[in-house]
């Protein structure tokens, strides 16, 4: 048996159109996270031969594996899959077509039997067999859905119904090994219950202490599109050198980065907030970790090709700290609000955003 054993492929539907249609640096990373979410959620002990793109090769020598088995290491997989676009819709940050249209890819799970042998060349292992090609080949077949699981006759004869909801149908695909029958069952159902992430309500348990607006001669697709990307805040915000990136180069709710000043100190910041509609108020919000307070901004349609952008400084409550803001900070504060506004209008007018976002 040290030949014959489960080859197990699990394949991101929609990659292809993804990456062709969208931003390729985004779709790049969304990918490659969601295949990390799917190596970590094998806790079977199956081996990973090589990575192809959108889709993983494991493998696992020895006896076929019970199906039940098999259906618990399918359904954690599809859940962590799912759960991770779930969450990833509902704090993200960007608004490209990559980031927005991320919760619609997919996942389909090949399951085959058979013999196949592993190649190492220097530190590179791949599998070669006949086998190997029509686990392959099983992934382009006519089941019009791309949430399924797809098993072989050869891996088990009958599948038989494991939850409630489960459905098996029957088909074939003719390979150059001749026909190869299988069965496959949707997965669809299990996303039926995913939690959905908690999205903290920072700003309801503070005290707003200052708001500085300014109205601009540019659609609100364009301010927004400057006043959420990071990379631009230096080119208008007073006293900000440069923001540096502490986790990743796709922001969301709760990432971190750090604020460089002027005058060379350094403020820990992270995302503590993020409604998007551009017809009406985008709000976006960053968070202090050392005093906890936060920097809001406020993008408003005002017309087809005029919006407005408000600047908020919210505290958490305390009496003394709020009576020393009003008496000796905010005056300062305001005109540092008012210049980073004036300086804004240049930024925006120049702006060229791209066709993704």
């Amino acid at each position: 048996m040290e030949n014959r054993g489960l080859l197990f492929i699990p394949d991101i539907s929609g990659f292809s159109r993804f990456v062709n249609a969208v931003e390729l640096e985004h779709s790049r990373f969304i990918i490659q996270q969601l295949l990390e979410v799917l190596i970590r959620a094998n806790d079977s002990g199956l081996q990973i031969s090589e990575i192809e793109g959108d889709a993983i090769l494991f493998y696992k020598f020895g006896e076929p594996v019970a199906l039940s088995a098999l259906y618990t290491q399918v359904e954690k997989m599809f859940r962590a899959f799912h759960q991770y676009l779930v969450a990833y819709d509902h704090l993200k940050i960007c608004q490209c077509k990559a980031c927005i249209s991320a919760v619609a890819l997919t996942v389909k799970v090949i399951t085959h039997y058979g013999e196949f042998t592993p190649l190492r060349v220097q530190q590179f292992e791949k599998l070669i067999g006949k086998d190997v090609i029509v686990a392959h080949q099983l992934l382009k077949n006519d089941i019009p859905q791309h949430e399924y699981w797809l098993v072989t006759q050869d891996l088990h004869r009958q599948p038989a119904e494991l939850t409630r909801w489960m459905q098996w149908h029957e088909s074939a695909k003719e390979t150059e090994r001749g026909e190869i029958r299988f069965y496959y069952t949707q997965l669809g159902p299990l996303k039926h219950d995913i939690p959905q992430p908690s999205i903290p309500q920072e700003l309801a348990k503070k005290t707003k202490m200052l708001s500085v607006s300014r109205a601009y001669d540019v659609d609100i697709k364009t301010l927004c599109y400057t006043v959420l990307h990071l990379e631009f805040r230096h080119l208008w915000y007073v006293g900000l050198q440069t923001i540096d990136e502490v986790e990743h180069f796709l922001p969301g709710i709760g990432s971190r980065h750090r604020y460089v000043l002027d005058d060379g100190k350094t403020a820990l910041m992270y995302i503590s907030s993020f409604v998007y509609d551009p017809e009406g108020k985008t709000i976006f919000s960053e968070t202090n970790e050392k005093d906890k307070s936060s920097l809001c901004f406020v993008a408003e349609k005002t017309g087809e090709h005029t919006s407005r952008l408000t600047l908020e400084l919210y505290f958490q409550p305390h009496i003394l700290r709020q009576v020393w803001f009003h008496q000796w900070g905010k005056k300062k504060k305001a005109h540092e609000f008012w210049l980073s506004l004036e300086r804004l209008d240049k930024v925006v007018k120049d702006m060229i955003v791209p066709l993704e976002f």
